[in-house]
């Protein structure tokens, strides 16, 4: 705490030190003013401007996402309700302790979004985008302002994902004092304290901000104890009235005790119990950075970022299926050795991006947006290490012997240029390219595998293509349309064969394909939003695995493309909003999305046969997703009660409807929520936030994970309460 006096005295001690240079006081008389309270406004839902920065918008499905003014529980980030609306928001719940947020679009997989372009501040988080694309990097609530959000038809700028982009902003500074200061403060059930503090301000050209987050949980399941740590460290430079410099310093960290997936059997008897006491996941992600804006003229301007993803993800644990228990061996008189594995990430970005507003022809207002993107990245994989048979996190692996001991090191290069055109002041029209060239070269070892078995390099080079249109009827209102392909790179565990029994086809493709989308869009009547979507989301070469035999006679299973599907659907957001009497607000929405997906050929492998999947539902797909809530506002009081619907959906490709007796495969049952939330202003100063989530204590889960973190039902949290205290000042 000294050290907070220390900064609170210095910023007082700054402020006296303006304060005497003003050798003369002036006495003005002030006409009296009437200050009236204001109603409890609802935070709608706002679209990107046409141009944002050095990126187009027009013509694309797009979002913001009021953060900071919602009554929510921050600690905990439940997606539920951040991305409540946003149509068709897949979102995974599994921990309840808040440490990551996994959320995907359109159908997608959501686990770690690792379909989606994940930035903070417009820094890449993805921890490695093609050895594993998975964002470990977890940012506060508490510190973020707004999220925004670009379909997948934003592939061609922002990097070639099917799920587009989601960018968590800070909250800015308050430029206008040397020093300001906010505290959130939150607890609830299960053991939940967080605390959330950071410092801001400007001097002169320099603005500065800084925040530190720490929170444990005791978690909703036996043996489900977290703890986290994250900070940031920003400052902000004004070189000039035309280039602004940046450096930051991220850090997220977090120990989880994972209970251990379960059986359906065991979620129906109870859905707390743990099958695990000795499983522990820890990453630990630094994201430093580096950002230059330079605005030429008025007509152009420039950005440039270098960033990195460093840091670890490490897990110890005894891998094996719910219904293989963690026992004690009678005849050792001790538990199994545990598996250790421990990734280290070594990912760096560099990105030049350009705009140029000029007309064309004399006649025509246009914009041009390219840009280059450098990744040069090496992540080392350290696998199937023998561990101790202890029960606490204890990374120690016995002979320092490995399994896998692998660097996949990657470098790419990828530019991509876009050019929006104003055919007549209302109707644009934009058209662009991204190309991409690169190699990932494998080095290291893998014991139970033949070197041969395991590509060594694999190249890619392509080139994506888009187009979109945009009519703005008026400011706020408009039409739009677009076609973007994307892409998505095999990432290392596809390469890599898990076990002895599998290999993986050496001409194997990276995932490509397209998102189409058209839509309308009014949030120019004031107090009703509105728009709809029709949506295609088209994915070749989908990797999977079929049953295979060599020249000798011996069987295998080969990691290859299995086959294209599709998915189509719609997407609506609507709200309205209308005054409760003289100082009150009242709001209701709807964010409902129908989602149809499936496999348009394919086939896989299953007790040594191959079947044809062609026809199948795609897994983790719910056709229906809607979240509505109704928000009442008076002076400084809110409360919003939200209820969720997400349909059932099936965990596999060959759409197992009977569970297995592990709990690996089978239906995901649909499941209903009611939150309720209430947050009160008592000054400028302070606000509390309090509320009930699944009030009415609904069991149920949203995934039947395939992989980590263990195959079969990780239960979602029951009815859990919380109250936040923030101050400000």
């Amino acid at each position: 705490m000294k050290y907070l006096y220390l900064s609170l005295a210095f910023g007082m001690l700054l402020f006296s030190s303006v304060g005497a240079q003003n050798d003369s006081v002036r006495i003005v008389d002030l006409k009296a003013v009437q200050v009236k309270s204001k109603p409890a406004a609802s935070p709608l839902i706002k679209s990107l401007p046409t141009l944002h920065g050095t990126s187009i918008t027009s013509g694309r499905r797009n979002a913001i996402l009021q953060v900071a003014d919602m009554p929510l529980n921050y600690a905990q980030k439940n997606a539920q309700q951040v991305f409540a609306k946003v149509p068709g928001a897949m979102v995974y719940d599994m921990d309840g302790a808040g440490n990551q947020i996994n959320i995907a679009l359109r159908g997608l997989d959501p686990h770690r979004s690792w379909e989606m372009n994940v930035r903070h501040d417009g820094v890449l988080t993805n921890s490695d985008m093609y050895g594993y694309p998975a964002s470990h990097y977890s940012v506060p609530l508490e510190a973020i302002e707004r999220v925004e959000i670009i379909s997948g038809t934003a592939a061609l700028g922002y990097g070639a994902q099917f799920g587009g982009l989601v960018n968590y902003v800070t909250k800015a500074p308050d430029t206008t004092r040397r020093i300001s200061f906010q505290n959130i403060a939150t607890a609830g059930s299960y053991g939940l304290l967080s605390n959330y503090t950071s410092l801001g301000g400007k001097s002169g050209a320099l603005t500065y901000q800084a925040y530190y987050h720490r929170r444990k949980v005791d978690g909703f399941r036996q043996d489900a104890q977290s703890s986290s740590e994250a900070f940031l460290v920003k400052t902000g430079f004004d070189v000039s009235k035309k280039l602004h410099a940046e450096a930051s310093l991220g850090r997220s960290t977090y120990l989880y005790r994972m209970p251990g997936p379960l059986t359906d059997a065991m979620f129906q008897a109870d859905p707390r119990q743990s099958t695990r006491s000795r499983n522990w996941y820890s990453p630990d992600i630094y994201l430093p950075a580096l950002k230059l804006e330079w605005k030429l003229n008025e007509e152009t301007q420039v950005s440039w970022l270098s960033s990195a993803v460093l840091g670890t993800r490490n897990s110890v644990m005894i891998v094996g299926f719910a219904n293989v228990p963690d026992a004690i061996d009678p005849a050792l008189n001790q538990y199994k050795n545990r598996q250790v594995d421990i990734d280290r990430f070594n990912s760096y970005t560099h990105e030049l991006r350009l705009r140029h507003d000029y007309s064309l022809a004399g006649k025509w207002k246009s914009a041009f947006v390219g840009g280059v993107q450098i990744m040069d990245n090496d992540l080392h994989r350290r696998q199937l290490g023998k561990g101790t048979t202890g029960s606490d996190y204890d990374l120690t692996v016995i002979d320092n012997d490995w399994g896998r001991d692998m660097h996949f090191r990657t470098k790419n290069l990828a530019v991509f240029a876009e050019n929006l055109i104003y055919l007549f002041p209302k109707l644009s029209i934009t058209f662009g390219a991204r190309y991409e060239s690169g190699a990932s070269e494998r080095s290291g070892y893998v014991r139970y595998l033949n070197p041969n078995d395991v590509p060594l390099t694999l190249q890619r080079n392509f080139v994506l293509a888009g187009a979109s249109a945009q009519y703005q009827i008026q400011p706020g209102h408009r039409l739009f349309g677009g076609f973007s392909q994307s892409y998505r790179p095999f990432i290392f565990a596809d390469v890599i064969p898990a076990n002895a029994l599998e290999r993986t086809d050496p001409d194997l493709q990276d995932a490509s394909g397209y998102n189409a989308e058209i839509g309308w869009e009014n949030f120019a009547v004031p107090g009703l939003r509105y728009s709809v979507t029709l949506f295609q989301l088209r994915y070749n070469n989908r990797i999977g695995s079929v049953y295979q035999t060599d020249n000798q006679g011996s069987a295998y299973l080969l990691k290859t493309n299995i086959g294209n599907s599709v998915t189509r659907g719609a997407e609506l957001y609507a709200e309205y909003q209308s005054a409760l009497g003289n100082h009150g607000l009242w709001s209701v929405f709807s964010s409902t999305a129908y989602m149809k997906g499936h496999y348009l050929n394919g086939t896989l492998s299953l007790n040594n046969e191959n079947i044809n999947i062609a026809g199948n539902a795609l897994e983790t797909t719910p056709v229906w997703a809607s979240r509505n809530g109704l928000r009442l506002g008076y002076r400084g009081f809110t409360a919003l009660v939200q209820y969720s619907v997400v349909s059932g959906h099936y965990s596999d490709a060959f759409n197992t409807v009977e569970p297995s007796a592990n709990g690996a495969r089978g239906w995901t049952p649909g499941y209903q929520l009611w939150d309720v939330n209430t947050s009160l202003r008592i000054s400028p100063q302070v606000k509390i936030i309090g509320g009930v989530n699944n009030l009415l204590n609904t069991m149920y889960f949203t995934k039947r994970p395939a992989g980590y973190p263990g195959p079969g039902i990780w239960s979602s949290d029951g009815r859990n309460y919380f109250v936040t205290l923030e101050t400000a000042f």
